[in-house]
């Protein structure tokens, strides 16, 4: 059973209301309020004597004082005649209708005075207060896109203001609270991201922005692993992509890294992905990444539950994994490849899994010989029975999903017959084994 090609890089990853007055809340007319006494209820209309007393209560002396024509009744209701002319009418309803409009009229008066005392105010403090508010109002900024360069980091958990401030520390924008308003303005404060980015000094807020929003701007290196790779392969391709020192690397303590408790070393917990590296990430930083990416997988996956039910220690898993991504195919092959290593641990049989072997060596092969299974290993799976003694490989989230979820079937053998497209075949006869092996070695010239 072969390995993988090595030419190959798989890639991990406001309250309602009504305009109209009803009939109780509209005014009524005054000439019947005037058939009203204060706070009473309307009195029918009364008859022709009613209307006699009436009169004679509306002519002179006490009585007129009472009504508020003269007199006493001028000074409750302001003014004699006055009140009269505003209700429109005389009598009772002149005094109930002055009231409330006295009322606004004083309320009117008031308003003035407190407007004209903040004039006074705000001309008393000059200078002094428009300094005070001028900022919030009209905040400093600069015009056009700035000139020269600068790098700017902001935080993570950054607010608009503190990237602002950030900013104007620089000499990015004039002053933090411009930022701020361009960002509320365009209500984007939630598509800031922290990170390094390359600015200019004095540029409108708006430019400063622009630019904050821009991929482009971001001083990053992006880093990917592909599926399959050794560790030693994997640092070396980390230390020419993200220009960190080798050694750096390679001299990681792997207690600072976070590896699962499981973990013997970094074979197999540096997760094939993605990886942004920015400036000042140390080795620590990047390696430590990679291992919590792993982490990650491994939750969603209840790696350690279901490789129990495997009858397997999580690192076992690991290893099961490690070998399927290995020996490569396409996707849909892994579940198979998983289900030979099964069958054969079960039986009891070598695994004889020839990128094993290569490991073992350090090299990277698709020609295997007779010799090279020899070699003396614990690695061997040619060798020796059961799984080699870790991974062999840093393998990705479908690998490790088929090492816990192995297709069904009874094959014994596999081999990747046809590597440049690869084709590979599974079979439960060895006659058919030998076969396959016959026409991979043709597919490679070395029959």
């Amino acid at each position: 059973m072969n390995g993988r090609p090595e030419d190959e890089d798989d890639l991990g990853d406001v309250i309602p209301f009504s305009s109209d007055d009803s009939e109780q809340d509209r005014p009524e007319d005054p000439a019947v309020l005037a058939e009203r006494e204060p706070n009473q209820e309307r009195r029918p209309e009364p008859d022709a004597a009613a209307e006699a007393d009436a009169a004679e209560v509306g002519t002179a002396g006490a009585g007129t004082a009472e009504v508020g024509t003269a007199a006493a009744g001028a000074a409750e209701v302001g003014t004699a005649g006055a009140g009269a002319a505003e209700a429109g009418t005389t009598g009772v309803g002149a005094a109930e209708v002055a009231g409330p409009v006295a009322s606004r009229q004083r309320a009117i008066r008031k308003a003035g005075m407190v407007s004209a005392g903040l004039i006074v105010a705000l001309v008393a403090l000059g200078a002094g207060g428009i300094a005070v508010v001028k900022p919030y109002l009209s905040p400093d900024d600069f015009d056009g896109p700035g000139s020269g360069a600068v790098t700017v980091r902001i935080a993570p958990g950054s607010s608009a203001q503190a990237i602002g401030s950030v900013l104007a520390e620089a000499g990015v924008v004039a002053s933090a609270q411009s930022f701020v308003r361009v960002t509320e303005e365009r209500a984007v404060t939630n598509r800031l991201r922290p990170g390094h980015y390359r600015l200019r000094k004095g540029m409108a807020a708006k430019a400063a922005l622009d630019l904050l929003l821009a991929p482009s701007s971001r001083v990053v290196r992006r880093v990917t692993v592909p599926e399959g790779l050794r560790t030693s392969e994997v640092l070396a391709r980390v230390a020419k992509l993200a220009g960190l020192p080798l050694k750096e690397l390679q001299g990681v303590d792997k207690a600072l890294v976070g590896l699962p408790s499981y973990a013997e070393g970094l074979e197999g917990f540096l997760f094939p992905a993605t990886y942004e590296i920015e400036p000042g990430d140390t080795a620590v930083d990047v390696l430590a990444a990679m291992v919590e990416r792993f982490r990650l997988a491994a939750r969603q996956l209840g790696l350690e539950r279901e490789a129990a039910r495997k009858h397997l220690t999580p690192l076992e898993a690991v290893t099961v994994a490690s070998m399927i991504q290995a020996e490569g195919g396409v996707d849909a092959d892994y579940p198979k490849i998983s289900r030979v290593i099964y069958n054969r641990l079960q039986k009891g049989t070598p695994l004889e899994i020839d990128s094993t072997v290569l490991y073992a060596q350090n090299r990277r092969s698709l020609k295997i010989t007779e010799r090279d299974t020899k070699v003396d290993s614990p690695y061997n799976t040619y060798r020796h029975k059961g799984l080699p003694p870790g991974p062999i490989a840093n393998p990705g989230e479908k690998a490790l999903m088929a090492a816990l979820n192995p297709a069904q079937g009874d094959w014994h053998w596999f081999v990747t017959t046809d590597p440049a497209h690869r084709i590979t075949k599974f079979t439960n006869k060895e006659s058919e084994f030998v076969r396959y092996r016959e026409e991979l070695n043709k597919n490679l010239g070395t029959s």
